[in-house]
């Protein structure tokens, strides 16, 4: 009988993110530990952590269908972990197609099929009973499979009502008792169901018109209490996995990169182009007598890192794809990229009307806030393809123009007069040229604000610290802050290693070392700007 698969979903809502960032953010916290950071600083300028960090250098290996299986599992498995430990609202639930979809078209033909044919044997005379007689067999084993391995009572009385051999010899005599045992298997899931199940259980021990019908519904039924057994396991293992979940994930990834030794191109590229923007934004020294005599200074690589992880806020996913050790958070890096550059244009939109309106505004945080809602509610969904960003802001700036008149008519001011709306609706719909000078300082001050972040190991108590001219956003900032410092520490913990093994062979292989390798105190005194 075919059985309706399963597949992940992830629910919150908007009161649970600030719990859950918070919960979240100790997580990773707890999870770093100092022998990770000891022996990511050592690996810097020694070969420890190429030895298990990366396969020795060899030519390009054929990989047969058996690994290739094997990495796809790891990853499979090495993705599922990071969901369960990141996401407290992961569970499964049996999928549901659209309606109107070629998969859902031939899914339901083929169950009416079987139903058909099950319904055309039990209506023979005699009735054939080969059909039920292998529901009932799938049944069983699925009853089986939601016990407890110590309860074996159960076991035993479900192995010898559904005792196949029995049944099929009774079917040969024709004197199966197909209404007792659909009763029965009701009865016994009952008694292994959740509670949120008690009234579909009632639903069946009603249904007695129709066998096909009632085992169909009994099987509905198990697939749904087959989804919450998957979750309450998930739930169990969830403890487990968010105090080994490090090292289960670097686990899994060894063992990906150990089969796929090119598993690390995208993130080499990422880091090497930090590097690289690094050096060529850094000045040379002044000229000096001596051996480094018009040597630029090189960034250290605790520097190279987190500006690393910084690049990963502004990435562009349609030029290229994301470093393999972020992929398993793809999904919560584009959240945070959409939420981040709304609350910065709403900014970007506040600043300007202060900045043209001026004495008469100021000091008013109730107009303010209602600004900032007005524009956050026309902004919503800026990120999806067919958002039309032009004709939002002329949608902004005309709200903004008429509160604004309002506002200031009420307090014995003239309303807004046609020049100055004119120019507030210019300045405020040219903020999507990439080169608007309020656009600009407020993404620079963002870049700053989440590299203090990056860099500081105690970057909870640096949330509420926003840089001048982002105090309307502040509660928001420091939320989408938590998101992401809690993926960076995270992904810090898991594949620091492979991180620290990259940079040494990019800055201490590739090029002769410094003559005075990075300490530790390189990792506390890395530039925030």
């Amino acid at each position: 009988m075919p059985r309706n698969d399963e597949r992940p979903t992830s629910t919150s809502s908007g009161e649970d993110q600030g719990s859950d960032v918070e919960s979240s953010s100790e997580r990773c916290d707890s999870m770093t530990s100092t022998s990770d950071l000891d022996c990511s600083r050592e690996s810097f300028t020694s070969d420890c952590s190429s030895k298990h960090c990366t396969p020795s250098s060899s030519p390009p290996k054929t990989l047969n269908l058996d690994e290739v299986m094997e990495s796809a599992r790891d990853l499979f498995n090495l993705r599922l972990a990071h969901e369960v430990v990141m996401n407290r609202n992961f569970h499964l639930e049996p999928e549901s197609l659209p309606q109107d979809s070629l998969w859902k078209a031939v899914r339901d033909n083929v169950h009416k099929a079987f139903w058909d044919i099950l319904e055309s044997e039990l209506n023979d005379d005699p009735p054939e009973y080969r059909q039920a007689i292998t529901l009932l067999e799938e049944i069983r084993e699925t009853l089986l499979s939601f016990l407890n391995p110590g309860a074996n009572r159960m076991r035993t009385q479900i192995m010898e009502v559904l005792d196949m051999d029995l049944i099929r010899q009774q079917a040969d005599n024709n004197v199966v008792d197909i209404q007792g045992l659909a009763s029965y298997i009701i009865t016994t899931m009952g008694k292994m169901c959740a509670p949120v199940r008690d009234e579909e259980i009632k639903k069946l021990h009603e249904n007695t018109d129709n066998i096909v019908t009632l085992f169909r519904e009994i099987f509905r039924v198990l697939d749904l209490m087959q989804a919450d057994m998957v979750s309450f396991s998930i739930d169990n293992l969830r403890p487990v996995l968010q105090r080994q979940g490090v090292e289960y994930e670097r686990a899994k990834f060894q063992s990906i990169l150990d089969k796929t030794p090119s598993a690390l191109d995208h993130t080499t590229s990422w880091i090497k182009s930090a590097l690289e923007e690094l050096l060529s934004a850094t000045t040379p020294p002044e000229k000096s007598s001596g051996e480094g005599k018009g040597q630029r200074a090189a960034p250290g690589p605790f520097q190279v890192l987190n500006a690393a992880f910084l690049s990963i806020l502004t990435w562009d996913y349609d030029k290229s794809p994301l470093p393999e050790t972020w992929m398993t958070d793809e999904p919560r890096l584009r959240e945070i990229q959409w939420q981040l550059r709304q609350v910065q244009m709403v900014n970007e939109v506040l600043l300007i009307v202060h900045s043209t309106i001026g004495g008469p505004i100021q000091g008013l945080p109730s107009l303010s806030e209602r600004l900032k809602r007005m524009t956050s509610v026309l902004l919503e969904g800026m990120h999806s393809p067919d958002f039309n960003l032009e004709e939002a802001l002329e949608g902004v700036s005309a709200q903004i123009c008429c509160e604004l008149s309002k506002s200031l008519t009420e307090r014995g001011y003239p309303a807004l007069s046609p020049a100055l709306q004119a120019t507030l609706r210019g300045q405020i719909c040219s903020i999507t040229q990439k080169d608007n000078p309020i656009r600009t300082l407020v993404e620079d001050r963002v870049q700053q604000y989440f590299m203090v972040l990056i860099c500081d190991p105690k970057s909870q108590l640096k949330l509420e610290q926003v840089p001048a001219g982002l105090t309307p956003i502040k509660p928001q900032l420091a939320l989408i802050g938590a998101k992401f410092i809690s993926l960076v520490n995270y992904n810090k913990s898991v594949y620091g290693r492979f991180y620290a093994d990259i940079i040494r062979k990019l800055m201490f292989i590739s090029s002769p070392p410094a003559a005075n390798p990075p300490s530790d105190a390189t990792y506390k005194s890395v530039p925030s700007n």
